[in-house]
């Protein structure tokens, strides 16, 4: 089986890795996570410019080709440089759900917007409880003549301060777990009702509380049909799993080649501890780690490029979800260790690295819960 990749595929990649090491330094990143909306609109403009957020888009939607494998190269070099860009929020995950649910008059208002980086989204989903189950959604629409009318609390939406519009998950029917009965809502960020309590989450990226009251919308706002909403939502956070289990894979390179370089200056006894023999085998472990989940993470891209059924799909992305989470806690904790005292410093990149794999092993589902998830597909 052939695992090199596409000249399209290998110029996306030189082209995203010689803007992170070019333009993207740990101190450039510092000052546009202090700057306040968390994130550049140079460099949105810039991925617009260069085609990156068309990537995850089929071609008939005007995209790159919507290919896993393709968001997987894009991710694991924005991983290496812990970018802060809205890029899943938006594209992956917002941008995809309503190539997979809206009518042709609504993706052609949006899709091409998101694609020129006019227009930036959030996926409001999650609830306070919900605990990675997508079906656990307590907000709730009711039909008020031509209009919804939309209630609840959401949760951790990530990039939910700086969207221009949301993608509000809300039951229109059913018990609180039904799997039916899920719909999704095209929702002004600024609508009458609306309020968003904004914050920085550990690692620099944004996020928001989000509070629907009484919130209207018109009929033309419903993302697909009515209650029908949730294997779509499923299918596309499958998409935004794999983009965090490449990402993680971008960060523990990085971890493990500081690592290493710092072994080969830092004395102790007058002699580099990179020489140290214990040290030696802790980096060994550390770079089979990262082989193994760069492996794993490949084998779920091309599952879901594949024509596997649904069921396989979600094993080959919770098992890569697993084992890079179980690897990233590994290199993560080694990489600090072996820092010393340093590692965990603000000045020092490699605490930050920690942060983000940190997060990263949590979003979307943390390594316990892909693991049963495995089990029980």
């Amino acid at each position: 089986m052939d695992f090199s990749y596409s000249d399209e595929q290998q110029m996306l990649q030189d082209s995203v890795s010689k803007f992170v090491y070019n333009q993207y330094d740990f101190d450039t990143r510092k000052k546009i996570v202090a700057s306040p909306g968390g994130f550049s609109e140079e460099n949105w403009n810039l991925f617009a410019e260069l085609g990156w957020l068309t990537v995850p888009f089929r071609e008939e939607d005007g995209g790159f080709g919507g290919s896993a494998v393709d968001l997987m190269v894009v991710m694991e070099e924005f991983g290496k440089g812990m970018v802060v860009e809205p890029f899943v929020p938006t594209a992956v995950i917002s941008g995809v759900l309503i190539s997979e649910l809206g009518s042709a008059a609504q993706k052609e208002a949006l899709l091409g917007k998101i694609m020129t980086g006019e227009l930036q989204l959030a996926t409001a989903w999650a609830e306070t409880g919900s605990r990675y189950n997508l079906a656990n959604v307590s907000t709730h629409a009711e039909k008020s003549g031509d209009a919804w009318v939309i209630n609840g609390e959401k949760a951790v939406v990530y990039n939910g301060s700086n969207a221009d519009q949301l993608l509000v998950v809300a039951r229109t029917s059913g018990e609180q777990l039904d799997e039916s009965g899920i719909s999704v809502f095209l929702v002004d960020s600024n609508a009458e009702g609306v309020s968003k309590t904004g914050y920085n989450t550990v690692d620099g990226h944004t996020a928001a509380e989000i509070s629907l009251q009484d919130v209207r919308v018109n009929s033309d706002a419903l993302l697909g049909e009515e209650g029908q909403a949730l294997p779509a939502l499923d299918a596309v956070l499958d998409r935004a799993t794999l983009a965090a289990a490449a990402e993680s894979v971008g960060v523990m390179e990085c971890l493990l080649q500081k690592t290493v370089e710092y072994s080969k200056t830092r004395k102790q006894f007058g002699t580099a501890i990179g020489t140290f023999q214990a040290l030696q085998h802790r980096m060994a472990e550390m770079f089979i780690e990262c082989q193994l989940a760069r492996s794993i993470v490949t084998m779920a891209a091309m599952k879901l490029d594949s024509d596997e059924s649904v069921e396989e799909k979600h094993k080959a992305v919770s098992a890569a979800k697993s084992r890079a989470g179980r690897a990233m806690r590994r290199v993560s904790q080694e990489a600090v260790q072996i820092h010393g005292g340093i590692g965990m410093t603000d000045e020092l990149d490699v605490g930050h690295y920690f942060k983000r794999a940190t997060t990263l092993e949590a979003l979307y589902g943390n390594s316990d819960f892909h693991t049963l998830r495995y089990a029980w597909t």
